[in-house]
């Protein structure tokens, strides 16, 4: 991975974007649906990547960063909000509205007035207000983990910096079904996308 990672970086990828002036900490989908066992969804990481993400909340709050969650709902299990979607990732229907496993996993949830963005495919940002709420709360810096990384991670991340914002990917606080897909997309939104970052890394910089 080092030569590889040495091969990039002599092509001219994975430069820092570094952070704005204004961050908000995005957790992607942070789904019962990941993290209890009886799901088709469940990611043996989720729980540990949930602690991180729990981490990051309260370092946001306690300097008046503002924390944005996002969460997958459809009326009910045939998903027509998101046909194609759905057609392809028959599991999405443990999102319907009904089923408890589409509520947020312990120890995660909202706070009052903390915004919660509704949506019904992978980017946070598809169909969704959540680029004019940041903008016109003065966010230029998302602070991003979640679940999956290699799906509603990697594209919200994706359409961040394709919003303007500086996407930086916490490492911990992400998990995926396997080691290979976690690392592999990882390592490509680092070399293209995003700043890909350790917890200890953005803990102090939030205290910033």
């Amino acid at each position: 991975m080092s030569s590889l990672s040495e091969d990039y970086r002599s092509a001219g990828f994975s430069r820092r974007l570094g952070w704005g002036s204004r961050p908000a900490v995005l957790l992607v989908d942070p789904a019962l649906a990941y993290t209890a066992p009886d799901s088709p969804l469940f990611l043996r990481t989720g729980a540990a990547a949930a602690g991180a993400m729990d981490t990051l909340a309260a370092a946001a709050r306690s300097h008046s960063i503002p924390v944005v969650w996002t969460r997958v709902r459809y009326a009910d299990e045939s998903c027509s909000e998101a046909p194609l979607f759905a057609a392809k990732v028959p599991a999405l229907k443990v999102f319907a509205e009904d089923n408890p496993l589409g509520g947020f996993a312990p120890p995660l949830f909202p706070k009052p007035g903390e915004l919660v963005v509704t949506k019904h495919y992978a980017s946070a940002f598809a169909g969704t207000s959540l680029a004019a709420w940041l903008a016109s709360n003065g966010v230029d810096t998302l602070v991003i983990g979640g679940y999956s990384t290699s799906g509603c991670v990697r594209a919200s991340a994706l359409d961040a910096l394709q919003h303007g914002f500086r996407p930086i990917v916490v490492r911990e606080a992400c998990a995926d079904r396997d080691g290979g897909p976690h690392e592999h997309n990882l390592f490509d939104l680092n070399a293209k996308y995003a700043d890909v970052i350790s917890l200890d890394e953005a803990l102090p910089a939030l205290h910033r």
